[in-house]
């Protein structure tokens, strides 16, 4: 009876990975307490998924390191504090065009427009989510103002 062993071998792939250690089928096996054929590993398609998985991320791993060792630490510091610097100015950006965002729909809502713009988003509902995940929706009444300068209140759509 063959056994899946999918947890031990995806802990004993994450450990070759973390040890910089070849991985292949052969090394996978000398490893395994109890799968001692590199084809144990080949040729379950769940398994060699697995393997290539992570031998993939490996070669990954080696390219990013190979580049960063031919450069010096104070180029890579620079590097790494210039990228940060990008994302903070990123994340200040997404925040004003949230707040704007927010204020549109705001002022869009007082002038009795916002079933309008509801419906603009029908066909984009992963839009609409995303907008919520960010934050970028109303989270309070909106005023509407009617035709004869009576005003009327809408909860916020979601």
């Amino acid at each position: 009876m063959i056994t899946d062993n999918s947890e031990e071998i995806d802990q004993l792939l994450r450990q070759m990975l973390e040890l910089d250690v070849d991985i292949t089928a052969r090394e996978l096996a000398r490893r395994h307490p109890t799968l001692k054929s590199a084809s144990s590993f080949t040729r379950l398609p769940g398994r060699r998924a697995a393997l290539l998985r992570y031998q993939e991320e490996q070669r990954r791993i080696r390219s990013i390191s190979q580049r960063v060792q031919h450069r010096s630490r104070a180029s890579v510091s620079t590097d790494i504090a210039a990228r940060d610097a990008r994302i903070e100015a990123l994340e200040r950006e997404v925040q004003v065009l949230v707040a704007s965002h927010m204020a549109m729909i705001r002022a869009v809502g007082e002038i009795g427009g916002f079933a309008a713009w509801a419906k603009l988003f029908e066909g984009f509902e992963d839009a609409r989510e995303t907008l919520v995940r960010l934050n970028a929706m109303p989270t309070n009444n909106i005023t509407m103002l009617a035709e004869r300068g009576e005003s009327t209140h809408l909860q916020k759509r979601r």
